[in-house]
């Protein structure tokens, strides 16, 4: 059997492309799943609850007696009431008794 010279190179070009297609199977290891949702801690909840209200409270007082738009100088903003220490530390707490309050004290003062 005499192969022509065109046939040695197509021969061996098939044979390289049909190696080349052959199957590899890809195993990949699946991610973590998704961490349970966050709740926010009692300690946020609360301080963010009371600012809230303060703030409202304070806000709504300012508008309605004319006061001006002021909440920095509010007692309950600089004091910072309902802390209790056996839900942690007191820094988390004040700032998001703050945060809170002013978004209480805005959205009453200016009827949002």
């Amino acid at each position: 059997m005499k192969f022509s010279r065109v046939a040695l190179p197509l021969i061996t070009a098939a044979t390289l492309f049909a190696a080349g297609c052959a199957s590899h199977p890809y195993y990949y290891a699946q991610g973590p799943p998704p961490p349970p949702y966050a709740s926010v801690p009692p300690l946020i909840a609360r301080a963010d609850h009371e600012g809230f209200r303060a703030g409202a409270e304070d806000g709504a007082r300012d508008a309605y007696n004319g006061f001006g738009h002021q909440p920095r100088r509010d007692r309950k903003y600089h004091d910072t009431p309902g802390y209790d220490p056996a839900l942690g530390p007191f820094g988390p707490y004040r700032d998001a008794f703050r945060s809170a309050y002013l978004r209480g004290y805005d959205q009453s003062f200016y009827h949002r």
